[in-house]
């Protein structure tokens, strides 16, 4: 029997946010059929992280995979806790930085009617963690590549600049403050908290977040069987 895969998302109080991370789930489910798919938080909504591993049937072997886009403090210390605390439990990488993801966000960029020298700020959630601004950084490396206009980057929480401090640079460096294009890539899974606040950060185009897109339910079964690979199959 395969490990037991908790999907491990942040948690919204946005109703449509929620029925996006539902349904990367059910996705997530269809594509692997035999395999147990359950749910599990880190904030604001239930079943909680803690209580779907206390949940588990003695001897099951269960993988969380973070349905976040980078490392930092959900991952960190919330599901790290979580999974130390019972033994056949582990933790899939998140699900970013990934060339797909960037591959993902020039498609939105494209839907948004951004143009491809559009100056864009790549806008994350944001954490205190260096590691996930270093991911973040990665990220837009990854989509620079794919562009050929400037790529920064911008957080919404507990990081620097903000979105709206790399929306003003973007259009300082840009040399036409009064016509050059800023677009705001949300590097977001979902409508929520952090989304809503794009718009108020000066830009010209905010794009929509990532989902719903079928690379996503891929990218955590990918992180699912590395998981499964790294911490099950050896010897």
């Amino acid at each position: 029997m395969p490990p037991v895969l908790i999907a491990c998302a942040h948690g919204t109080s946005n109703p449509a946010g929620r029925r996006a991370i539902d349904a990367l789930r059910r996705e997530v489910a269809r594509l692997r059929p035999g395999t147990e798919v359950l749910e599990a938080y880190v904030d604001v909504q239930e079943p909680t992280l803690p209580e779907v591993v206390a949940a588990l049937p003695a001897g099951r072997r269960a993988v969380v995979v973070p349905l976040l886009l980078s490392a930092g403090y959900h991952t960190s210390v919330d599901i790290r806790q979580a999974v130390e605390s019972r033994p056949g439990t582990c933790a899939a990488e998140p699900l970013g930085p990934d060339k797909r993801l960037a591959a993902l966000l020039q498609e939105r960029l494209t839907e948004s009617g951004a143009a491809n020298d559009d100056a864009v700020v790549l806008a994350a959630a944001g954490s205190s963690l260096t590691a996930a601004a270093g991911a973040v950084a990665e990220l837009a490396g990854m989509l620079r590549k794919l562009r050929s206009g400037p790529v920064t980057a911008g957080f919404g929480a507990s990081a620097r600049p903000s979105v709206a401090e790399a929306v003003a640079a973007a259009r300082q460096e840009s040399g036409q403050a009064g016509s050059a294009r800023v677009v705001v890539a949300s590097y977001l899974l979902a409508p929520g908290f952090f989304h809503d606040k794009l718009a108020r950060a000066g830009a010209d185009i905010v794009t929509g977040p990532l989902l719903p897109h079928p690379v996503l339910a891929q990218l955590v079964l990918d992180r699912y069987d590395a998981a499964v690979a790294a911490n099950f199959t050896r010897g």
